[in-house]
């Protein structure tokens, strides 16, 4: 019953959206995990919920306005995936990530519950990896009496283990190309399984985005009598520099906007957190105020998001773009830091990726920025393979290496006297790196997190 124990067996647990070869992919559904929390006394009942769903930006807003609503004054819950270092990092209530007690409490609950439920024929299949988690937040969150729990969408958002709550609101971040195998081929297929998250005469809150992620939201908000929150009014004015303070009203008041997040892309995340903390305050009764909506932002903690180290004279740059819409945004906020302190230093990157992300997309628009690439392993058995990416290399023009570990990549990077590194293409190599660098080093920019990291083989991308 120890934690250890717990992470031996989770990672022992066959990833969701792993499948291999001739073997069928596992199939999800709402009613299982239904199943498996009313036998746990339905948790996620016993706590108010806000859902939010999106390709990119979903884990910085949820972090935005959990620390919103915990300078409030309330109990809030933060539920978020993929993890960095350490799967606790997904449970957090006020900020603390739930104990290894209390994780190794609530896995073996839930694994018995499971059991006992596949025994008597109830339940068809045995809990997926997110599943597990997702029902130990609830439980978590339902014990310590959360108020609120801000829940990130692992996947897609309508067969999505999070989507079970009954959410006072529902965000939608920014769309893209992501998971096609699973949520479909077209931005319009992929918001249609996202805006699964919204309920009949409930309330959305997003920006406007893609033209067809714009119009597939209308039409399943008109459809559902949803009412529309736009976060437009809470963006910076056109011109507002990437990482620069802002003015925007709010509430009647005019608050500094001074977000901890670097990168443009994060207005539009801060944005949307702000507007429903507007909408907890304005109808539903939540003690937010504007001073203290300014408050929570400045006190958002959310690594691996342009987080820079700094060794000797090597600056250490981490970010988690696994996508493209992500690299996009990486390169944006890299290219004024390229432009101005960096400017005349050597940068290089060091990657990985998985073999289902668009590898040779990521590499047109990262590799080039770069002189130098380093290529690591990760753990995962869903790593793309050191042929596939020296190829991708070589079709972009980027000299290129090859590491036999994340730790022999960071020794090799960092023989640069005064240069950038970025570490960038997968949530696992960003962790591993990011737990290496802190061994040997503290932060130097705006954000950096606590804890060792165990990498459960089925964490999600």
């Amino acid at each position: 019953m120890s934690y250890a124990a717990a992470i031996d067996a989770l990672n022992a647990m066959a990833p969701e959206l792993y499948t291999r070869p001739g073997a069928p992919r596992r199939k999800f559904s709402l009613a299982e995990i239904g199943i498996l929390l009313e036998h746990l006394e339905n948790p996620h009942r016993r706590f108010q919920s806000i859902l939010i769903a999106g390709t990119n930006g979903k884990g910085s807003t949820a972090a935005t306005l959990s620390s919103i609503l915990t300078v409030a004054g309330l109990r809030s819950g933060l539920y978020t995936s993929p993890h960095l270092e350490r799967v606790n990092e997904r449970v957090r209530v006020n900020g603390a990530e739930i104990t290894d007690g209390d994780f190794a409490r609530h896995f073996f609950a839930v694994m018995e519950a499971a059991e006992n439920l596949m025994s008597a024929g109830t339940l068809a299949q045995m809990p997926s990896f997110f599943e597990v988690l997702t029902a130990i937040g609830f439980l978590h969150f339902a014990e310590q009496g959360v108020d609120v729990a801000v829940l990130e969408v692992g996947m897609g958002g309508r067969l999505d283990a999070t989507n079970i709550v009954d959410p006072l609101i529902s965000i939608v971040t920014d769309i893209s190309l992501d998971h096609m195998e699973w949520l479909g081929s077209t931005i319009a297929a992929i918001t249609r399984e996202k805006a699964g998250i919204l309920r009949r005469r409930g309330v959305l809150v997003t920006l406007p985005q893609h033209p067809e992620a714009n119009q597939v939201l209308g039409e399943v908000a008109a459809e559902l009598e949803v009412r529309g929150v736009s976060a437009t009014p809470y963006m910076p004015a056109i011109g507002t520099g990437p990482d620069a303070a802002y003015a925007v009203e709010v509430m009647g008041a005019e608050i500094e906007v001074n977000s901890p997040l670097a990168g443009a892309h994060q207005h539009r995340n801060v944005a949307l957190a702000i507007a429903a903390a507007v909408e907890l305050a304005q109808n539903h009764g939540f003690p937010v105020t504007a001073a203290g909506i300014a408050e929570g932002i400045r006190a958002t903690k959310w690594p691996g998001r342009l987080e820079q180290f700094r060794t000797g004279e090597v600056t250490w740059i981490l970010d988690v773009a696994h996508n493209p819409a992500g690299a996009w945004a990486l390169r944006a906020g890299l290219r004024d830091r390229f432009e101005g302190e960096f400017a005349g230093k050597s940068k290089a990157l060091i990657f990985s990726c998985l073999r289902d992300k668009p590898l040779l997309e990521l590499a047109q628009i990262l590799f080039p920025v770069f002189d130098r690439l380093i290529f690591a392993p990760i753990a995962s058995l869903r790593a793309a393979s050191m042929g596939d990416l020296l190829a991708a290399a070589e079709a972009t023009g980027t000299p290129a290496e090859t590491a036999d570990s994340v730790k022999v990549a960071l020794n090799m990077a960092g023989g640069e006297s005064g240069g950038v590194v970025v570490i960038s293409g997968s949530v696992y190599l960003v962790g591993a790196a990011r737990h290496a660098l802190r061994e040997r080093t503290s932060p130097a920019a705006k954000t950096s997190r606590p804890g060792p990291r165990e990498l459960p083989a089925g964490a999600r991308p």
